[in-house]
């Protein structure tokens, strides 16, 4: 049987009125009742000359529980999402008050709390510096920390300068080298940071508020303390 007009659709009981409550998307959908009812009503007016193959009957309903299948897996990946965001939120309202690792070569050094992070270290090297710099581009103090194997090297400041004294609270920038194959390469550093706020939704994600460093998103963070 060909089915070309929603009269076919009327004369089963599948189509609906009007509904300005509905969206027609919704009008349109098939379910699984709806659907035997239609393939029955299809066997029963086929032409008897040309049945249906058992091969064709199979396909539809393979298309059907596969179109059906698909649209199961897509609900139950949504419900997993929600579960997976709204935790990452429950996770990330958490944090406020707290000090997070994340990827940045600033850092913050106040009255009460030192600057610590680490650099990444690819390769092995015969000598690594992490030198801290002022606002004005300045170099204040540089650690040698010698010979070190690859991996994330640990480094902290509690800002004494060489001649004894404090160094001024603030943004310093963080710049880590070693020498690598013989050549000065520049790292790239993780600092911790205090979380001050978190902003949760918005195209961005969630958003974490740090302490002199502005935001960074939660997909950032490396490890929290």
């Amino acid at each position: 049987m060909t089915i070309n007009s929603i009269d076919t659709f009327q004369s089963l009981g599948l189509a609906t009125t009007a509904d300005a409550a509905k969206s027609e998307a919704a009008k349109q959908e098939l379910g699984q009742e709806e659907f035997l009812k239609l393939l029955t009503t299809q066997l029963t007016h086929q032409d008897p000359n040309k049945p249906m193959e058992n091969g064709d009957f199979l396909a539809q309903m393979a298309q059907f529980s596969t179109v059906e299948g698909i649209g199961d897996l897509n609900d139950s990946f949504n419900e997993f999402s929600s579960s997976i965001g709204s935790g990452q939120s429950l996770q990330a309202a958490s944090l406020v008050g707290r000090s997070v690792l994340i990827p940045s070569n600033e850092a913050v050094m106040s009255l009460n709390k030192e600057i610590t992070g680490e650099t990444v270290l690819n390769e092995s090297t015969s000598s690594l510096k992490v030198s801290f710099l002022d606002s004005n581009g300045q170099t204040v103090k540089t650690l040698n920390l010698g010979r070190q194997a690859a991996g994330n090297i640990a480094f902290e400041w509690d800002g004494v300068l060489d001649d004894g004294t404090y160094t001024d609270p603030g943004v310093y920038q963080i710049r880590s080298e070693a020498v690598i194959d013989g050549n000065n390469t520049v790292l790239q550093n993780h600092v911790n940071a205090d979380v001050e706020s978190v902003s949760l939704g918005g195209n961005n994600g969630i958003q974490l508020a740090l302490a002199g460093l502005g935001e960074v998103n939660f997909n950032e963070v490396k490890k929290i303390f």
